[in-house]
């Protein structure tokens, strides 16, 4: 099975590769040409994600000609998701502005990684350990190409910490910060074997895979 995955974030695609396994070929927006842009402005992971999977979809489906000529293969299916970090003490927030956190309010563009975990310390200085609850939350849009009735959501949580300060080099967004319940480590020192075990893009993808192997994902041609 050929899938697109909604993304051009390696760090992303890397994950799922390792999470799902062999079985299916993951295929990325990088090599594409006339992928429309989806703005993502829904107000909850859910309707980011579907919103990604159904317009990437659709486009999927009017340029099979184009994507096949420049992939070398046919889709079967779009993978979608939106994920982020939500702090108990900011009343969920940054949530779905995870990536642009620290963006100023007039741009669209996502904000730097070491800009928004400094922005997210700012907010919690001061806070006890016990005050410095967040979770990450992953939701998975899978849109079956020919079957739409196929189609699924999953979702995944992954609770835990944030730190005082940055540790680790081994991770990205907000891993240097964030330490999973039960660990004296941060994400990026624990690096990806021990997060795509524990985190909630493996808790989603988890799902997904035993759904896949179950064959409900499984389109007849």
């Amino acid at each position: 099975m050929n899938v697109l995955l909604a993304t051009r974030n390696r760090h992303k695609v890397r994950e799922i590769e390792s999470i799902l396994g062999k079985g299916h070929t993951y295929l990325t927006l990088e090599p594409l040409s006339g992928v429309p842009e989806v703005v993502e402005d829904g107000e909850t992971f859910e309707e980011n994600a579907i919103k990604k999977a159904e317009v990437l979809a659709e486009w999927s489906r009017q340029s099979t000609p184009v994507i096949e000529a420049e992939m070398g293969c046919k889709l079967s299916a779009v993978l979608a998701d939106d994920s982020g970090l939500e702090v108990r003490a900011l009343n969920g927030e940054p949530g779905v502005k995870s990536a642009r956190f620290a963006a100023t309010s007039t741009s669209a563009s996502n904000a730097s990684d070491a800009a928004n975990n400094a922005k997210l310390l700012r907010f919690l200085a001061g806070l006890a350990p016990a005050e410095r609850g967040a979770q990450f939350r992953c939701v998975l849009a899978w849109v079956d190409l020919i079957d739409s009735a196929k189609s699924q959501l999953f979702s995944g949580i992954c609770k835990g910490t944030i730190g005082v300060q940055p540790k680790g080099v081994l991770g990205f967004g907000y891993d240097p910060l964030f330490v999973p319940a039960g660990y004296s480590k941060t994400f990026a020192e624990l690096g990806p074997d021990a997060k795509n075990h524990l985190s909630h893009r493996y808790q989603a993808l988890r799902q997904l895979g035993e759904w896949l192997a179950a064959g409900r994902g499984k389109s007849d041609s």
